[in-house]
C-alpha cells in the first residue's frame, strides 16, 4: 500500500496519499508515508471525508500549503476521524487559455 507507493515516489508533494478507512491505524499510515490518514481516534469516518481532502489538495495552488486546520475542520468527522501532515497544493495555472 502506502510503503509501495512511497518506494515509487518519495516526494510527499509529488504524490499525495490519503490512506486508511474506518478505525485504521492512523500513526502507522502516516509513518509509512501517507499525507492524510484516518482515523486518529479510531472512529468511523464518512465516505465523503477523503473526497473533501482530495478536493482541497487539488484546488490549492502548488505555491501554497494546504490549510490543514481549515481542511480537517470542514470534514464531516473532523479531527477524531482525519489527520495529516503539511502538504503543498497541486493546482497549476497555464496561459494562454486555448480558444478551443
Amino acid at each position: 500500500g502506502v510503503k509501495a507507493a512511497r518506494a515509487f515516489e518519495h516526494d510527499r508533494d509529488a504524490l499525495v496519499i490519503f490512506a486508511g478507512a474506518c478505525q485504521s491505524y492512523y500513526e502507522a499510515l502516516l509513518e509509512a508515508g501517507a499525507n492524510f490518514a484516518s482515523s486518529p481516534q479510531r472512529v468511523l469516518i464518512h465516505a465523503f471525508d477523503p473526497v473533501f481532502i482530495a478536493e482541497r489538495v487539488a484546488y490549492t495552488p502548488v505555491s501554497q500549503p494546504v490549510p490543514l486546520k481549515e481542511v480537517i475542520e470542514h470534514t464531516i468527522t473532523g479531527y477524531p476521524g482525519i489527520g495529516g501532515v503539511e502538504t503543498q497544493g497541486c493546482l497549476r495555472w497555464g496561459v494562454p487559455k486555448s480558444p478551443y
